[in-house]
């Protein structure tokens, strides 16, 4: 009996080592790991992977299309014209490391950073604007003149891509 209680503890050994050795990242998300805090490898792509048990710790992100649902807010027009927006954006992590970085992998965090930016854009688009234009079928142009504004590669990013 003795030796069948020490293979079942060898066994029992050997799952758990394996278990905390091996990981998958799923085909809608990214990963990163961590050893002590640093990070080792980011934008893990999907499959099945290895890491050093106990030491290593590995950060899955989603990496589908979100969507951040900012809170209604009170903007006025160049007229002077209170409107209540309510708005929303859609969003996906591009670079999982400088996610990591920006938000500590945290998504809420992520989500007040886009919300305020949102907020930011469309108070300054709609000071630009009379009532009439932001609400006929100039919309278009307004969101398109924002989402420019936001997805333009600055000027540090374009020096540092030559």
């Amino acid at each position: 009996m003795s030796n069948l209680l020490k293979v079942a503890v060898f066994f029992l050994v050997v799952l758990v080592g394996v278990s905390n050795t091996l990981y998958v990242i799923s085909e809608f998300e990214r990963g990163i790991t961590l050893r002590f805090g640093q990070l080792i490898e980011a934008d893990i792509q999907p499959g099945l992977h290895v890491k050093i048990p106990f030491l290593d710790d590995v950060r899955r992100f989603d990496a589908r299309i979100l969507t951040v649902d900012a809170q209604p807010a009170s903007f006025f027009t160049v007229e002077k014209k209170r409107l209540i927006v309510d708005s929303y954006a859609k969003w996906k992590i591009a670079n999982v490391e400088t996610y990591y970085k920006a938000t500590n992998g945290v998504e809420r965090t992520a989500e007040n950073r886009l919300a305020k930016r949102i907020n930011d854009g469309l108070r300054n688009q709609f000071g630009t604007r009379t009532l009439r234009e932001v609400v006929s079928g100039e919309r278009d142009l307004l969101m398109k003149d924002i989402c420019l504004l936001y997805t333009s590669p600055s000027p540090r990013d374009r020096t540092r891509s030559r």
